[in-house]
Formats: structure tokens, sequence, C-alpha cells
């Protein structure tokens, strides 16, 4: 699968997948306050209700789409910078793939709408539909790597008999790749190992050593030596984050769920 979920939050998946089918009373509508800057949405639950909040937010805001686009045009600002004087095909940028740049997004709508918690065999099915889309500005980014003489590196916690569907699923979507690494290691998803790999030239599919200059994600596991334990590490432990580590918004799972609330 992609990043790997424990019962503890297939079953945190269920649960909000639950809630969200039950019907909530709406507060009486109140009269706009003097100055407001917008008008009060309309009495009522809004189209989408049915689905979670967090899967009605990736698949059908507005701030989705801008997020991602001012993301991936972040990345592209930092890394003309970071490979000015670089040899082309000396350097690098590794990618997750789920969330990052393959929308998986229907696949968590129709567990929403069939009350469903996600198990391995309608996840395997769905790559092997090979139905993810690309995610605004994904595509575009790695044409731009290519154009600026870098190599793209997806590293994803699939595992590796999904391979090859995700490689097709990639091509399809028109994201631009030299070598995708899935998980060989079902016991653990620490993609750190497959990053030395892709320095030390040792991750096979052709690539010789690799200066890697960015990563982007949408999990902080996706970046090298990260956990949530960063979180209280104050704001000096984010300082690559908008440089070489650029992070993209995924409300509907990821390691985070594991965290206590606060």
């Amino acid at each position: 699968m992609r990043k790997h979920l424990s019962a503890a939050v297939a079953a945190s998946l269920l649960s909000m997948t639950a809630c969200a089918a039950q019907t909530t009373t709406q507060p009486p509508a109140q009269p706009a306050p003097a100055g407001a800057p917008m008008a009060l949405p309309p009495q009522g639950p809004p189209p989408g209700a049915r689905l979670p909040n967090e899967v009605h937010w990736f698949r059908n805001s507005a701030e989705m789409r801008a997020s991602f686009l001012q993301a991936y045009r972040l990345a592209g600002d930092q890394l003309r910078q970071a490979a000015a004087g670089q040899a082309p095909g000396s350097w690098a940028v590794i990618l997750d793939a789920d969330e990052t740049v393959l929308d998986n997004s229907l696949y968590q709508k129709r567990l929403a709408e069939r009350q469903e918690m996600m198990r391995p065999d309608t996840w395997t099915a769905w790559v092997r539909e090979e139905a993810g889309t690309a995610l605004p500005g994904a595509a575009a980014f790695t044409r731009m790597v290519h154009d600026m003489g870098g190599k793209v590196v997806i590293v994803t916690n699939r595992d590796e008999p999904l391979c090859d569907a995700t490689r097709s699923n990639l091509r399809k979507a028109g994201i631009t790749v030299d070598h995708t690494i899935c998980r060989t290691d079902m016991t653990s998803g620490n993609k750190t190992p497959r990053y030395r790999a892709v320095e030390a030239g040792t991750a096979g599919g052709g690539l010789g050593p690799l200066r890697v200059l960015m990563w982007v994600g949408d999990n902080i596991g996706d970046f090298p030596d990260q956990s949530q334990a960063i979180r209280s590490g104050g704001d000096a432990a984010f300082e690559r984050f908008g440089r070489s580590f650029i992070m993209l918004p995924n409300p509907m799972y990821g390691s985070w769920q594991a965290n206590p609330p606060m």
C-alpha cells in the first residue's frame, strides 16, 4: 500500500466515514454582522456533505488546487537556484507518489460512499485500475526538472508487486519519471535507506550516483530522517521546508493520525 496504515488508522478512517454519513441539525441562520467580509453559507448541508470533510476538501475545493499549484511553483523557484551550476544528469528530485503526484481521492470517495475502511484487497484493485490522475502542478514540475537537466525519482510505499501498475499509471498521468522505487520490506515504511541508495547510485534503474536537491511529499516521512517527532522541535526544526523540502497538503490520511489529540 502507499503509506502503511495500521489497524488503528484504518479503524479511524471507518469511524470518520460513518460519522460523515450522519445527518446533523443545522443551527438557525444568524444575520451577518456589520462589515462581514463574506455572506454566511446557506442553511442546510453543503453539496458533498455525505463525504468526510477531508475528502470533500481534497476533491472539490479551490483551496486544494491553489495549495498544490502554489507548492509546485515554489518548488520550481527553489530548484532553479539549487540547480544553478550543476552538471546535467548529476542531480535529482525525489517525489512521493500518492497524494503528491497521483490523486487517489476517488478511491477515498468510493470507500466513504460504501462506508468501508481501507483494505489491502480494495487498495490493490484500485492501483491495478491505474485510475490515479495527476495532481495540480505535478506533471509540469517533472517536465521542468528534466528540462533543467535533472532526474525524477519516485520513492513510494506502494509494495513491489504493485510497482509495474504504478509505473504505468504515472505514464498515463503524464508524470515524467526516470525511476520508481517501491517498498520491498512490508514491515517498514522508512524511505531514508532508499534515498541513500539514490545518492549512492545503488537504487537500480540505470541511475548512477545523484545529488538529491529536493524532496516533495505529503507526509513527514517523505523527507529523509523525519518523523512526527519534529513537532516538538520548534520552528528551527522546519528550516529546510520551503527550500529543499516541499510539503503538500493531505488531510485524508497520514502518519499524523497516530498523534495524540491536544
